[in-house]
């Protein structure tokens, strides 16, 4: 099969061509229609005059005598212009047809024209059985001609066809005169209405092109041009391009904002990581460097101590970064039955023994036991860093409550302190990676503070659980809540008797 030639012309144009054609089809249609059903009735009404006529002659032969030349009926009253009389051979009349040896037409002047043999000739060999034929006459034109035998002499009867004729072509030239004048004008009104309603459609593509033009591919993308309100009405096609091209452009907008926000979270945190790792990288350089001249300005213990740090402290960051990188990925992580009692027990007792100057609390609200499926040693990362974080970031003789609920529908580990409770400026992206209260990134000591990814590794744990993080926090009470969808499969939950309660100061090892 060839392939289809794409369309040249507009949508406008063809459409124009499409309505003008079955314009023209259908008033071609009716006007032969209106032709042929007048041509037949002015024939019908000829047809019946003709085979009157016959029957007056008939009747007019009767009363003559037997001279079988004789057409002088033709000068009886009643007679039309141009009708037509003939006599047949009588030897010819026996066969059904006839020889016609006389024939006479009425002139206008009210005389009879005796015709010559060339026009009787087109008489011949009409059956007298009074059907009717249509015969051309030289220099009478065309005759309806019947011929009968009756009970008298045979006769043959016409009338010319020239009224018919006349009346049938000037119905012709009216109907395309009209027809004519009425597809100018439709054809006008048409291409009027067709560009109104073509317009809104117009503005769309217009509004489409005006997009297609925009540099997409660098830079924030916004305020691209929307179809108007009035282009956009779903009752029309027009309008449901409208509607669809701004909701198109919405996406686009959306989506070309979020690659912008993700290009910049992207060379933020190359960034940050950069800067991270450049300073123990630097740190260790610089030891290695003294080592390396055998100044005695610096002990090789404490060197080797100071290089050790400053390598942990960048293996942890690289592991953290690999460990976003995984989760980022989708890596499936290890699944197994999990007691969140347990489980944030053990990450307040490991609390308690790094930061002893906090006052750390552990609460067990349970209808149900906290059974999940999860990873137990990142769910257990998860508790550490909000623990670290309060620690950290909280000065001491801070209360620290870490609590556990469990129902049917979830399981909740929350995290609150009293402490002066997280910026304001800083909540929107407190769960962002490298995103630090301190923005000078600077410290008196490795250990204070952090690299900044500790809360953004516990959302995307969360995330890869199921679950989801929130943090409410104001002066004197920040509070961060870890929802997550409990285990499927649950033992029978605990009477009301044995529900733990309130566990406050220093937390045993075996509270869950």
């Amino acid at each position: 099969m060839r392939p289809r030639l794409p369309e040249r012309r507009s949508l406008r144009t063809r459409l124009l061509l499409f309505i003008g054609v079955t314009l023209v089809v259908v008033c071609a249609a009716m006007a032969l229609t209106t032709v042929l059903a007048q041509r037949a009735y002015l024939m019908g009404n000829l047809d019946e005059r003709v085979t009157d006529a016959a029957e007056r002659s008939q009747g007019g032969l009767q009363r003559r005598t037997g001279d079988d030349t004789d057409l002088g009926f033709l000068n009886e009253r009643g007679q039309a212009v141009g009708t037509l009389a003939a006599r047949f051979a009588a030897d010819a009349v026996a066969d059904g047809t006839g020889q016609v040896i006389a024939a006479q037409v009425v002139t206008d002047d009210g005389t009879q024209q005796t015709l010559t043999a060339a026009q009787r000739a087109a008489l011949d060999g009409i059956p007298t059985d009074g059907s009717l034929h249509t015969r051309t006459i030289p220099g009478l034109g065309t005759y309806r001609v019947t011929a009968i035998a009756g009970d008298g002499v045979p006769v043959l009867t016409g009338l010319p066809m020239d009224d018919v004729q006349d009346m049938i072509g000037g119905l012709v030239l009216i109907e395309a005169v009209a027809g004519a004048l009425g597809l100018a004008a439709a054809g006008v009104v048409c291409a009027v209405v067709i560009r109104r309603q073509l317009r809104p459609l117009g503005r769309v593509a217009a509004t489409a092109v005006e997009v297609s033009r925009v540099p997409l591919g660098r830079g924030a993308v916004t305020g691209l041009t929307r179809v108007r309100e009035r282009d956009t009405y779903p009752g029309s096609e027009a309008g449901q391009v409208g509607a669809a091209l701004n909701r198109m452009i919405d996406h686009v907008e959306s989506s070309l904002a979020e690659r912008q926000r993700s290009e910049e979270r992207m060379r933020r945190f190359l960034a940050d990581a950069s800067h991270e790792l450049r300073t123990p990288l630097a740190s260790i350089a610089g030891y290695a460097e003294l080592m390396n001249r055998g100044t005695q300005r610096i002990e090789p213990t404490l060197a080797w101590r100071r290089v050790s740090a400053e390598s942990a402290r960048m293996t942890g960051l690289v592991e953290d970064l690999l460990l976003l990188a995984r989760l980022d990925e989708g890596r499936p992580l290890q699944s197994s039955e999990v007691d969140l009692a347990a489980l944030v027990a053990e990450a307040v007792w490991d609390a308690r023994a790094a930061g002893g100057g906090h006052d750390w609390q552990l609460a067990l609200l349970l209808d149900t036991p906290a059974l999940v499926l999860g990873d137990e040693a990142r769910l257990h990362q998860v508790v550490a860093n909000l623990l670290a974080n309060a620690r950290v970031h909280t000065p001491a003789g801070t209360t620290v409550v870490a609590s556990v609920e469990a129902t049917e529908a979830h399981c909740v580990i929350r995290v609150r302190d009293d402490g002066p409770g997280i910026p304001s400026h800083l909540l929107p992206a407190v769960f962002e990676r490298f995103t630090r209260g301190d923005v000078s990134r600077s410290r008196n000591a490795p250990a204070d503070g952090g690299s900044g990814l500790g809360l953004a590794i516990v959302a995307a744990i969360a995330t890869a659980h199921g679950g989801h993080i929130d943090v409410q926090s104001a002066p004197g009470r920040t509070e961060f809540t870890l929802t997550l969808p409990p285990s499927p499969v649950l033992p029978e939950a605990p009477s009301a008797t044995a529900r733990p309660a309130l566990a406050t100061g220093t937390p045993r090892p075996d509270a869950g």
